[in-house]
């Protein structure tokens, strides 16, 4: 299973390493941590020296209850981050997560090979289009609403892992139409779900496995896991580590991370066990 992002090819056949690079002053574990240019550069190269497969920049909050960023905005938190990227890491797999299309144009034409949208194409009409039109990946995650009122939609007329079924299908089809080939699934760990739906999600991922596309699992550090063991995001390795394994176990090709390092142990030993699945 190989995927084009924007001329750079990126190979599946083994799980890969997202980092997650928040440029925003909100994000639930590590908002403002990276505003000062040093500080983002310095994460970034640690970041691929701990063996990122992709960086994933962010420059808007998704945590429940964030209003949407505006474009600009967005695009000032961004920029710099994909700029040191261009110029001093050029070979460098990049994703930006944005619902914003203007925001995935620009991104593209600086060499961006993912876009990674919440929303799946539903907050912004041109999204799916802008994709299209250009040889980046696209991952498509499942949310009901906005990240301001998702946690209001939790309500399902059959089971959550149902309801993802019949999203991915409708939504994979749209984006194809669009142009789009490349479509990576993320099921939206913390987005529209309760405690209980998380790992409902977590315990049937590999359910997802039928529509032949990666699967990208988010659940660094979040909430499902805290909830359960106490404590918060910064107590929450541990946790995340564990649920790693499941993800893998069930099917998932790519980790979106906080902690790079300790996601790069959990693939190692995970092949080394022979436990991921194919």
């Amino acid at each position: 299973m190989t995927i084009n992002c924007n001329e750079k090819l990126l190979e599946l056949d083994s799980p890969k390493i997202m980092a997650i690079l928040n440029v925003t002053p909100d994000s639930f574990f590590d908002g403002s941590q990276f505003q000062k240019i040093d500080e983002l550069t310095y994460h970034i190269d640690k970041c691929i020296e701990e063996g990122a497969d992709i960086i994933d920049v962010g420059g808007m909050s998704s945590r429940p209850g964030a209003e949407i960023t505006s474009v600009e905005e967005e695009w000032n938190r961004v920029e710099p981050a994909l700029e040191y990227l261009a110029s001093s890491h050029s070979n460098q797999i990049v994703s930006v997560d944005t619902v914003h299309a203007d925001i995935a144009r620009r991104a593209i034409e600086m060499g961006v090979g993912i876009i990674n949208d919440i929303s799946g194409g539903q907050h912004d009409s041109q999204m799916l289009t802008t994709v299209g039109q250009s040889r980046a990946s696209y991952v498509m995650m499942h949310m009901r609403g906005t990240p301001e009122t998702m946690q209001q939609k939790t309500d399902y007329e059959s089971t959550v892992s149902m309801e993802l079924l019949k999203y991915f299908k409708q939504r994979i089809s749209d984006a194809e139409q669009a142009g789009i080939s490349d479509v990576i699934l993320d099921p939206g760990f913390g987005f529209s779900k309760t405690l209980e739906q998380n790992y409902e999600v977590l315990n049937h991922l590999g359910v997802l496995r039928i529509f032949d596309k990666p699967i990208l699992a988010g659940i660094s550090r979040k909430s499902m896991i805290y909830k359960v063991l106490g404590g918060g995001p910064q107590k929450a390795l541990n946790g995340t580590t564990a649920l790693h394994v499941i993800a893998l176990q069930q099917g998932a090709k790519i980790l979106r991370v906080h902690d790079v390092k300790e996601a790069k142990g959990v693939l190692k030993l995970a092949e080394y066990l022979n436990i991921k699945k194919n």
